[in-house]
């Protein structure tokens, strides 16, 4: 390779992002913020799409198999463009800026001046700082790449199940299936059969407790998208990461379900989601997990 060629390639972007953990890890950031921004349309959409999907379902079994015409405007995460949901104001692309323009606006529409969620650059914040971590966590390569899809999709299922108390399978079992194909050729953070084993295995714990739940109780403690999505996380992180997974999201689960019946009187009945915690359970995992499970490996013995 000539000097020239050499010197040329000290410029390329990929060089520089492998070179300097600093420009890494403000790249990451700032595509984490625009992310975020595209996570919130999924977050407001997705199930709307999904109701839209089953009510479409609903009229087509109720007329004997017979299509009925969508009379409906076209709705995805694309079509139409976004708006406030108050007075169809059409939002520009300087008041989509990620956090900036929520701060410039002051949380508030600039068509009929009501208030703006905050949730909004609130998830938009925690992408960007989740995907900078994971940039300087693992250096600049595919588990930095895996990581920031890892985290993309938690966070988007996250706040869908707490709005709605579903996590969509258009996320989970294609985060099933990325994980499985992440790992497939030695790249990611476990072996093929490592995934394999934990996608199942995932999948059947909270199965088996779902059931064992209900033959004593006669009531369902959780929904099968949970099943999905620590199989998901099974798929990503391998098996050995799900009894950590499972107790991180039990416990702060349990705390929270216990704060939120004394501090703020949440019926006993009214059901608690427990995607987010998995989803924290599981980033918890990718980021501390072997650490983690080295330390406690030593308390043992």
């Amino acid at each position: 390779m000539s000097a020239s060629t050499e010197s040329a390639n000290m410029y390329t972007l990929p060089h520089l992002l492998d070179t300097s953990p600093l420009a890494f890890t403000i790249m990451a950031g700032v595509l984490g913020l625009m992310v975020g921004s595209f996570l919130n349309v999924v977050i407001h959409r997705l199930p709307i799409m999904m109701e839209r999907d089953w009510r479409q379902q609903c009229a087509e079994l109720s007329n004997s198999g017979e299509v009925q015409p969508e009379s409906a405007p076209p709705y995805n995460l694309v079509v139409p463009g976004s708006a406030c949901p108050h007075c169809n104001h059409h939002i520009s692309a300087w008041e989509n800026i990620p956090i900036l323009s929520y701060a410039m606006l002051r949380g508030k529409c600039r068509g009929c001046g009501a208030a703006i969620s905050p949730r909004y650059p609130a998830v938009e914040a925690i992408s960007g700082v989740l995907c900078a971590y994971a940039a300087w966590h693992f250096g600049f390569g595919w588990h930095a790449a895996g990581a920031l899809l890892l985290v993309w999709a938690l966070l988007a299922l996250t706040a869908i199940d707490i709005d709605t108390q579903l996590l969509p399978d258009d996320i989970t079992l294609p985060l099933l299936w990325a994980g499985l194909l992440f790992n497939c050729f030695g790249l990611g953070y476990t072996s093929l059969t490592g995934a394999v084993l934990g996608a199942v295995i995932g999948y059947l714990a909270l199965w088996s407790v779902y059931w064992l739940f209900k033959l004593v109780t006669g009531k369902e403690g959780m929904g099968y998208g949970d099943f999905k999505l620590l199989a998901a996380l099974g798929a990503w992180l391998g098996w050995q990461m799900l009894p950590l997974i499972i107790l991180l999201s039990s416990l702060v689960g349990a705390v929270v379900g216990i704060a939120l019946i004394v501090a703020f009187k949440h019926g006993r009945n009214i059901p608690i989601p427990f995607g987010p915690y998995l989803a924290g359970g599981g980033l918890i995992a990718l980021f501390w997990g072997p650490l983690l499970t080295q330390g406690y490996l030593r308390l043992l013995g």
